[in-house]
């Protein structure tokens, strides 16, 4: 009987879990997101492409909703140069200068899965060195952050990247966006991306 009771409390637990994840990007077009920027951003075979544009500056895709708690899952492909990243609880309160902390994604050796302060105080935690080899570049990543009160950690390929408390992350509040880097030449692909809201 009592193995009975613990299979049933898994599978409830199982389906709790499958009800709160859903999916950010619907795998047709840009519904549920705003673009900041001159950059491109558009929908191709279920992926989701971000681009240089003309004027080769930052660019952003945000949520038109905002997260706190959550658990964040994606698969990444970079292409050219790769240099993007994926912010929580930012804002661009005017023009394409955004607020928050982005989850890096960048080229081999500069810190995928770091977590950076945008126009505060940069760089808050790297990988160690010998974490940067878990990034293929140029093949499909998996990229999970979990962003829990005060506390944010990053894994990538299933590979615990970093992990940061911090009492100023744990008063931000708004969005999640995609990043496109300044500079031009610049092409990532995404793809699955799921959230799961925590209580």
């Amino acid at each position: 009987m009592k193995s009975m009771l613990l299979f049933f409390g898994m599978l409830i637990s199982l389906f709790a879990t499958a009800q709160t994840t859903k999916k950010l990007f619907n795998g047709n077009d840009l519904t549920g997101w705003t673009v900041h920027g001159t950059e491109k951003w558009y929908a191709q075979d279920g992926e989701l492409v971000c681009e240089s544009g003309p004027d080769k500056q930052y660019g952003y895709l945000s949520t038109d909703k905002n997260y706190k708690n959550f658990i964040l899952t994606l698969q990444f492909k970079q292409e050219a140069n790769g240099n993007s990243g994926v912010f929580f609880r930012s804002q661009i309160p005017e023009g394409v200068k955004i607020s928050g902390w982005q989850a890096e994604v960048a080229p081999m050796g500069q810190h995928t899965g770091g977590i950076y302060e945008s126009y505060g105080r940069g760089w808050l935690v790297q990988p160690k060195p010998d974490d940067e080899k878990y990034l293929k570049f140029g093949d499909w990543n998996t990229y999970k952050i979990k962003v829990d009160g005060d506390e944010v950690t990053t894994w990538l390929n299933d590979h615990e990247m970093c992990y940061i408390k911090d009492e100023k992350i744990g008063e931000g509040v708004g969005f999640i966006a995609l990043q496109i880097h300044e500079g031009g030449g610049i092409r990532v692909r995404w793809k699955n991306i799921e959230i799961q809201e925590l209580k």
